[in-house]
């Protein structure tokens, strides 16, 4: 997505409301209108290629090769053939595969044509074998690289202001219905943008019209396909009681925690990422390999599926919930280790988006301390995601919503304390920040 020129400093800002009078900006309505169709068709396809291959690498191929299922070891293997396919992409392919996912869920612009094959190749040799990422980074790079291609095939000597709104509005029908609703995924992109006051309505209009209209495309291919909308849903919310002043100093605690947790998180694969980016290719294959053994490692020590401490976790959330009474707390403990490892390996060198691993692990550190009393399961799993995405992401606003939303009616009962958490997070990360040597160099 890049909103850039709308708000860029130094740039005259025009009067928004002699922008929303004018032909030109009805024209844009309805050539995002237009284009919303065939990228939220696209966006719906990438999503179901990826299912696809995780099946196909997961359950077809191990089956087909004679085994009943994946064996614990058989992640390593795969990952590392993950390693391999994203290190070339990353290393050959024109635009590095995208956005680096290390560096957080930030604003990076939206790829040039020659630049969109390699972000897809490298999204699906990372998402599709197993990599815990999630897909909201890939599909809001080629939702937006798409619409600013059709835009200047459509209309040549389009603005770069007007071209910018265009690519905006294809990242925002790109992500609609991931996040569960296409105004979470909205809110999310506006918060990302960085843009403020008046003009961002300018922008958001579009984007909301994009993302509305790629709900309803999501909806209609689930429906007919059969294959689902791939939206983000928990099946089951357990009922939680009122808040009470115990919950609220957990609170306290797992937005602290949480704050630890995710600097760790972030600086290993900051750190991981220089090295990986000195040998590409090779460094990629052993990360791809490190993600594999940490999940041999889950599955050899606690009995339980390697899968879980593979992939986005977005699948995953709602069986953790559902089925919190089978897991112990030293299995809990276990796998936010095994995860947080594999989170950072695969934001070192891999592509993908860092939403959905950063709620898993937030969620799985809620309920592993609702073991202890005091804490309502429901209220350390909203918590703990809400606390873990904000120490990733450093949107706090989204980071309360996806906590809150996700769990329906029980998401107002334990919004504020969701907010204390999220708050507690985002002020300790913010002071843990190393400062840049920018602001540090003498003047």
């Amino acid at each position: 997505m890049s909103a850039e020129p709308v708000g860029a400093p130094g740039a005259e800002a025009p009067d928004p409301l002699t922008v929303v009078r004018t032909r030109g900006y009805a024209v844009l309505l309805i050539m995002v209108a237009l284009l919303g169709v065939p990228l939220s068709a696209a966006a719906f396809g990438f999503l179901a290629l990826v299912h696809e291959l995780e099946t196909l690498t997961f359950e077809d191929l191990p089956r087909g090769l004679g085994f009943d299922g994946a064996p614990s070891w058989w992640p390593v293997p795969l990952l590392a053939v993950s390693g391999l396919l994203t290190g070339l992409a990353v290393h050959y392919l024109p635009g590095t595969g995208g956005h680096e996912p290390a560096e957080g869920f930030v604003n990076s612009g939206s790829p040039t044509a020659a630049q969109l094959p390699g972000v897809a190749l490298a999204a699906l040799a990372s998402l599709g074998l197993g990599v815990v990422l999630g897909p909201e980074a890939p599909l809001i790079a080629l939702g937006g690289g798409l619409a600013a291609y059709a835009a200047h095939l459509l209309k040549p000597g389009i603005e770069p202001r007007a071209g910018a709104m265009v690519a905006a509005a294809g990242s925002f029908a790109a992500v609609s219905a991931l996040l569960g609703s296409p105004l979470l995924g909205a809110f999310l992109l506006m918060e990302a943008s960085g843009l403020a006051g008046m003009m961002l309505g300018i922008v958001l209009v579009p984007g909301l019209l994009a993302s509305g209209i790629g709900s309803l495309i999501f909806i209609g291919l689930g429906s007919w396909t059969g294959l689902g909308t791939y939206s983000l849903t928990l099946p089951h919310v357990p009922h939680t009681p009122q808040p009470t002043v115990a919950e609220f100093g957990w609170a306290l605690v797992l937005g602290a925690a949480a704050a630890l947790v995710g600097t760790g998180v972030r600086r290993l694969s900051l750190s991981l990422r220089d090295r990986v980016a000195q040998r590409r290719i090779v460094a990629t294959v052993v990360m791809g390999l490190t993600v594999g053994v940490l999940a041999l490692l889950y599955a050899e020590s606690t009995g339980r599926e390697a899968s879980e401490v593979l992939f986005s976790g977005q699948d995953d959330l709602g069986g953790l919930l559902a089925e919190d009474a089978t897991y112990t707390a030293a299995t809990l403990l276990v796998l936010i280790v095994c995860k947080a490892l594999a989170y950072s390996a695969s934001l070192s060198a891999f592509r993908g988006g860092p939403i959905f691993p950063s709620m898993f692990l937030g969620a799985a550190g809620g309920l592993a301390l609702s073991h202890l009393p005091g804490l309502n399961a429901t209220s350390g799993f909203a918590m703990g995601i809400g606390a873990m995405c904000v120490a990733m992401l450093r949107l706090p606003l989204t980071s309360v919503l996806l906590a809150t939303l996700l769990l329906g009616r029980e998401g107002i009962t334990v919004m504020p304390l969701v907010i204390v958490s999220v708050v507690v997070s985002y002020v300790l990360v913010l002071r843990f920040e190393r400062p840049s040597k920018a602001s540090t160099a003498p003047r």
